[in-house]
Order: C-alpha cells, then sequence, then structure tokens
C-alpha cells in the first residue's frame, strides 16, 4: 500500500481548471491508497465554517466522496489555519495540528506545512502570530462573509507587494529550525512539508546522524506533483 502526500493546491473560484484536476486526482486515487494528507493551503483562502459559496460546497463535496474510501487528514495552512470543526465534518477529513508525528512502514515521519520554518522572514512570522490569536480569529469570523472575503483580498494584495521586495533566501526556511524541530521529533524520523514551493530531497548530516527533508511540489504549474510514500521510502511524482 501508498501513503499520499499534497501541499500548496491554493483552490480558489478563480481557478476552475486547477479545481477540476484536483477532483480528478481524487476520483482517481480514491479507494487506490491507503491515505492522503494535505499538509496546508488546500485553499487559497478559508473564511470560515459557514461559507457556502459554490466553489466551497463542491471542494467538500469532492473531499467527502473521497474520505467514504479512502482516510484523508488535512493540516491547514498558512492560508487556509481557519480550517475548523465545520469543515471537518462537511469534509471527512481529520484536522492535524503541527508538527504531526507518524510512523509509515516501520519508519518516523515529520510532518508541517512549512512556514513556521521560514525563521528569517521576520514580518512574515510577527504577522503570522497576530492572525493566530484566538480573540482575532473570534472577530475575523464575527464579521459576515462579503467583509472577510474584502478583507482577505486586501490582505493578500499587501502581502502580495511586500513578497516582491523580499529575497528568496529570506522566504525559504530557517536550517537551524529544521535541525530544532527534528532534534525534538522521534530519532531518524524524515520531515515532509510544502509551502515554500521549493519541491526538493534534502539530506544533510546533523550531529553525526543522517537526515531528510522533503518539500511538495505545489499545483501552480501545469499538473502539480505530490509524495507517495511506501515500504521502500519516498518518490516525488507528477500529477
Amino acid at each position: 500500500m501508498t501513503t499520499l502526500f499534497l501541499a500548496d493546491l491554493h483552490l480558489s473560484p478563480d481557478t476552475p481548471a486547477l479545481n477540476a484536476r484536483f477532483q480528478a486526482f481524487l476520483r482517481a486515487h480514491a479507494g487506490q491508497v491507503e491515505a492522503l494528507y494535505i499538509l496546508g493551503d488546500l485553499f487559497e483562502f478559508w473564511l470560515g465554517d459557514d461559507d457556502d459559496r459554490p466553489f466551497t460546497r463542491d471542494c467538500l463535496s469532492w473531499l467527502a466522496a473521497f474520505a467514504r474510501q479512502t482516510p484523508l487528514y488535512v493540516l491547514p495552512g498558512n492560508r487556509d489555519f481557519l480550517l475548523g470543526a465545520g469543515f471537518c465534518r462537511a469534509s471527512g477529513a481529520t484536522l492535524l495540528s503541527e508538527p504531526h508525528a507518524l510512523t509509515l512502514y516501520g519508519r518516523p515521519y515529520l510532518l508541517c506545512h512549512g512556514d513556521a520554518l521560514c525563521r528569517d522572514d521576520v514580518a512574515y512570522q510577527r504577522f503570522r502570530r497576530k492572525v493566530r490569536q484566538r480573540w482575532r480569529q473570534w472577530l475575523f469570523l464575527a464579521l459576515p462573509l462579503a467583509w472577510r472575503a474584502r478583507l482577505v483580498g486586501a490582505v493578500r494584495q499587501e502581502t502580495g507587494q511586500a513578497k516582491m521586495h523580499k529575497s528568496a533566501a529570506i522566504m525559504d526556511v530557517n536550517q537551524d529550525a529544521v535541525d530544532e524541530l527534528l532534534n525534538a521529533a522521534p530519532s531518524g524520523s524524515v520531515l515532509i512539508h510544502g509551502h515554500t514551493h521549493r519541491p526538493a530531497h534534502h539530506q544533510w548530516t546533523h550531529h553525526g546522524q543522517a537526515r531528510q527533508r522533503w518539500v511538495i511540489r505545489d499545483w501552480r504549474d501545469e499538473g502539480g506533483g505530490y509524495l507517495a510514500v511506501d515500504a521502500d521510502g519516498v518518490r516525488a511524482l507528477s500529477c
């Protein structure tokens, strides 16, 4: 059996072709794999579990159809960190917190979205801490849905402009942060994450111990990618 990992699909009402590819992916793999893990940013943004737009209803129905045949796990990302119990009920998914440790086929793995590891981007980390404060989230979710959508649009525009003035290195993971995370994980854990949109298989040695980090390919370009994990290890595949 095989377990699959996705990240950074960024589905939205403005990406019909991408949405259709994701629906086809779910149909092709339902009942064919042991489980599917989505490690953040399944959605370009998540307005709240009361979002009843046709796009949201369609996505939830695709996920629910898949989850009826195959276990589905979702770890929220920086765009959809407001996923909650309502999302789980509608989609059939199990929501995970990060970091999430698990053992697959006799080997330990550690899962996260990846944005918390981008420690060098100080401005983003400050923003991340603010939007994850419960009282701010409560205020946001208390707003009418249309207001939330406008607010998210304004924040996306502002952060997009800010990225133009940041170096590529500052938006990648910090190696010390990666090692600290793995230091606290079961020995030999293989780290899997997304967020950076820099798909790769990293291997290095830390205090004499061999380590691995896999970055999942995002779905911005034609096709997208995912990781498949089985008894032989990890493989990076294209859709």
